[in-house]
């Protein structure tokens, strides 16, 4: 007859959970506290960009004040993001709420990709059609915006780097960051010639380094949403290493590795003791050794014992 256990270690498991919970509970608060800064920020500023943009006419301001109106949004999304994810796990949502701000990431990623085609669209059309810009009260908007940028992306910059819902937050200030320095570079061309065309093509190049951390960002992101094997995870590794580590397994299946967050790595697996092993030890060992060996603390692990 064949045995079957898949009970969880409650001590280790809420020893290392608490400890993890904690950690995650700091950071997400410090986060959150971040995102909130630089959404005042950048939303503040935004307005100032707007009508500096349209009294100058240089598209290189108006996108980037477009791209702030964005990122505002997209902050607020991500400050969202970590509020839900903070919520407790109920009912209906055994894992609560912690992939909002993974969604609230990809979500981010495409208005990046979105953001970036309107305007090189724009930037078409000027090259097209001309427009006279204001060089000089274009330096002085740019210069001030590039101002609150650096602030705003310092203070992202301090958070946790391995945050897909920090790191789309902290691309949007990037690239308004660049936008800025497109626009004083525009500024200083057109008051030194007269080309009116470096704002709209000098506008196309930061687009398409937006349009780059987009799709990054979004496929991270994505890949996670999707329940794909996190980066580094192989189930053939995890089962060559638990049949050469752990002498009494004879083998392993059914392995299915995912991410709940892009921090919080889970496993499901089946492991086939050999004949008169104990099978409550296989599976403390099989748990231990996933937790060492891959940073798996959240795994459910089936033993079935072979028969004498």
């Amino acid at each position: 007859m064949s045995a079957h256990s898949h009970s969880h270690d409650e001590d280790d498991e809420h020893g290392r959970g608490h400890d993890h919970s904690h950690a995650a509970d700091m950071s997400s608060a410090d986060s959150r506290r971040r995102v909130a800064i630089a959404a005042v920020l950048t939303g503040a500023f935004m307005f100032a960009e707007v009508a500096g943009g349209l009294l100058s006419g240089s598209l290189a301001l108006l996108a980037d004040a477009a791209h702030m109106l964005t990122d505002c949004g997209s902050l607020v999304l991500a400050w969202v993001g970590y509020k839900l994810a903070d919520r407790p796990a109920d009912s209906q949502r055994s894992f609560g709420f912690s992939r909002m701000k993974i969604l609230a990431a990809f979500t981010n990623g495409i208005l990046l990709i979105l953001l970036a085609i309107w305007i090189v669209w724009e930037a078409i059309h000027r090259l097209m059609d001309p427009v006279e810009v204001m060089g000089g009260l274009l330096m002085v908007v740019a210069v001030a915006g590039l101002g609150v940028n650096v602030v705003a992306f310092l203070v992202l910059h301090g958070g946790n780097k391995d945050d897909l819902n920090m790191r789309g937050a902290l691309w949007h200030v990037v690239g308004d960051m660049l936008g800025s320095v497109a626009a004083i570079a525009a500024a200083g061309i057109i008051m030194a010639t007269g080309w009116m065309a470096a704002d709209p093509i000098l506008s196309v190049l930061v687009a398409l380094l937006v349009a780059v951390a987009g799709v990054r960002i979004a496929k991270q992101s994505g890949h996670i949403l999707l329940e794909g094997t996190p980066e580094g995870l192989s189930s053939a590794d995890i089962t060559a290493d638990l049949i050469m580590n752990i002498p009494a397994i004879s083998g392993v299946s059914h392995v299915h590795a995912w991410a709940l967050t892009e921090t919080k790595r889970l496993i499901t697996l089946e492991v086939t003791a050999e004949p008169g092993a104990c099978t409550e030890t296989v599976r403390r060992d099989v748990k231990a050794r996933l937790a060492d060996a891959f940073d798996l603390s959240h795994a459910t692990v089936e033993v079935v014992s072979e028969p004498l």
